[in-house]
């Protein structure tokens, strides 16, 4: 107890500073848990939690029969694949390329451009959207007629859905996401570069065999916090961009959960499709962390 008392004086400013955001977790993550319960009860508002009676996991099995469950489970499961498998390399590559770039002034600028449209807000970016790929007068249809053919209206059909969602997530969060590969380049031993040049090898040989190599770590981190969060599909663009004639494809368990949640009330049925979701979530993580463990020796834990 000595040392601790010891220890918790020494550092305590350090605590202190700390203590803003474990607060946050603890208010906003971890005592709302305490609801979870109602997943497993015919939740009543003027009963309360404890009041409501339990009813097992029939949400659960409503859930998994529902005729909506297997098209939720594809559209989540295939926007986040296509924007992992599109969207995860892009940040890297453009670190890279840029790592390469000699001229200050220039790579400054490159640098300030890419990172603009991570502080553009989501209803912004929804807004341009709208307005580029409109039938009348969006610019991306006007391209279109000037090559001979019929404008497209994207936004009401559900097959242009995911290609508009991917590329405007890439678009938005690829200079951001290169800063933390930026650090860990910054980071590499220079003289892995100076003696890869004494042996001859050009700047080509030099990012294949040595910044590529000194990124994996870091990529394998980022890489199991992304699958970790594979069920995690951003629901404010969605929520923003979609319509009943784009549910086909654009329909995922948050967007599912927000309208029979808020919209119809229903908040024992979407509390247990959030708790599905999470643990599916979980599994993903711990399963992703251990291959990683196994293979790279590189994890969270």
């Amino acid at each position: 107890m000595g040392n601790v008392a010891k220890v918790l004086n020494r550092d305590k400013y350090l605590l202190l500073l700390i203590l803003p955001v474990l607060l946050y977790y603890l208010i906003f993550h971890y005592i709302p848990m305490y609801g979870i319960i109602i997943a497993f009860k015919n939740f009543k508002p003027l009963k309360g939690i404890l009041g409501s009676a339990w009813v097992g996991f029939q949400y659960f099995e409503t859930f998994f029969n529902s005729v909506y469950f297997w098209r939720l489970m594809k559209n989540t499961v295939l926007l986040s694949l296509y924007s992992l498998l599109w969207g995860f390399p892009v940040p890297i590559m453009f670190a890279l390329l840029l790592n390469e770039v000699r001229e200050g002034m220039f790579k400054k600028s490159v640098q300030t451009i890419s990172y603009l449209p991570h502080f553009i807000s989501i209803v912004v970016i929804v807004g341009m959207i709208t307005n580029f790929t409109t039938v009348n007068g969006g610019i991306v249809n006007t391209v279109i007629t000037w090559f001979g053919f019929a404008p497209i209206n994207f936004l009401s059909e559900s097959s242009w859905f995911r290609d508009i969602f991917i590329s405007s997530s890439i678009w938005q969060g690829f200079g951001w996401n290169s800063i933390i590969y930026l650090a860990a380049i910054a980071g590499i031993d220079a003289q892995l570069y100076e003696a890869a040049e004494m042996d001859g090898a050009n700047r080509l040989h030099k990012m294949w065999h040595i910044t590529l190599p000194g990124l994996v770590p870091t990529i394998v981190i980022l890489l199991i916090l992304s699958v970790g969060n594979l069920m995690d599909v951003g629901f404010e663009k969605i929520n923003l961009l979609y319509n009943p004639t784009t549910y086909e494809t654009a329909d995922v368990i948050s967007t599912y959960v927000y309208r029979q949640g808020i919209q119809s009330a229903d908040y024992s049925y979407t509390t247990a499709i959030g708790l599905f979701n999470n643990i599916i979530n979980l599994i993903l993580l711990v399963t992703v962390n251990r291959i990683s463990k196994k293979v790279s020796e590189t994890s969270l834990w």
